[in-house]
């Protein structure tokens, strides 16, 4: 019998994450969980397993390199592999900001949240998936970080996903060819906390 894939996204207590958890649960997928917040997480994995039984729960903040290899050896340990990471989790924090006025920590904490923290999670799971020789990693970025899109304002968002697609690029350069595979993809203007009320995306389309 064929093992089942297992699957981590990060960020996914709610929105695109905690979409993206249920779809991948419904593909047979075994799928991990993973919020900073223990108690939103919980809940998320037991609105989920109301339905499914293919979604656990593990405590990360991507943030704090310490969280990342508990979660590492937790996925060893149990399952002693990662066949996909959707790297999620994501902060905005400088809506409309303009760069000559953006403060060092706003900038600090969203470049560690949205782009050291993909990265290194990038890090410590591709060389499990390139162990089995199987892999799909999954950078949500936005069309925001965009080079040829670039505009003023929301500078610390921006910069962080400009720089998440350049790792994606360097990182698929130095993978090669095979059958562990990396990408950045942007869902979209969704409607979720970050987008909006009024966005034209549904969850759904996102994930």
């Amino acid at each position: 019998m064929k093992a089942k894939k297992i699957a981590i996204v990060t960020g996914a207590n709610r929105g695109i994450g905690f979409e993206t958890c249920r779809q991948l649960s419904e593909l047979g997928i075994t799928t991990i969980l993973t919020s900073r917040d223990v108690e939103k997480g919980r809940k998320a994995v037991s609105e989920l397993n109301s339905v499914s039984r293919e979604v656990l729960f593990h405590q990360l903040d991507v943030a704090d390199l310490e969280s990342i290899l508990a979660l590492k050896k937790f996925v060893f340990e149990e399952f002693n592999r990662c066949d996909i990471l959707v790297n999620n989790a994501g902060v905005f924090l400088d809506r409309g900001e303009k760069l000559l006025n953006l403060d060092e920590d706003t900038l600090q904490l969203t470049l560690r949240i949205n782009f050291l923290g993909a990265l290194k999670m990038c890090q410590e799971f591709l060389p499990m998936m390139q162990a089995t020789g199987y892999g799909r990693v999954v950078n949500v970025s936005s069309g925001m970080g965009s080079i040829a899109s670039l505009s003023g304002g929301s500078a610390a968002y921006k910069l962080s996903k400009l720089m998440m697609n350049g790792m994606t690029r360097i990182l698929a350069a130095e993978i090669g060819e095979g059958d562990v595979k990396i990408n950045t993809m942007a869902p979209g203007w969704v409607r979720t906390d970050m987008g909006g009320p009024n966005a034209p995306r549904s969850l759904a389309q996102g994930a």
